[in-house]
């Protein structure tokens, strides 16, 4: 199984920049998945719980793409699954 570390640690640095969260937690859950065919390019399956000022007003899908804009290509290279709990304060 790839060490998913320096991952963890670019995922965090993104998001703690762009969004600048009051909570934060990401987890690697990657070993969950193991077999899975999504498992099997490398990349890792994660899930993120952010609260930011950032999203209040906003519907979870906007809060999700504000994310997704935060990670940019990791989405293409690095990540193959992200769970998204995202809540205003």
């Amino acid at each position: 199984m790839i060490d998913n570390r320096a991952r963890l640690i670019e995922i965090e640095q993104r998001l703690r920049a762009a969004l600048a969260p009051t909570e934060f937690e990401l987890l690697d859950e990657s070993h969950l998945h193991a077999g899975h065919a999504g498992a099997l390019t490398g990349k890792g399956h994660f899930a993120v719980r952010i609260v930011s000022e950032q999203f209040r007003g906003k519907l979870p899908l906007a809060r999700h793409r504000l994310v997704y804009a935060a990670l940019a290509e990791l989405m293409e290279t690095d990540i193959h699954a992200l769970r998204i709990d995202a809540q205003a304060p």
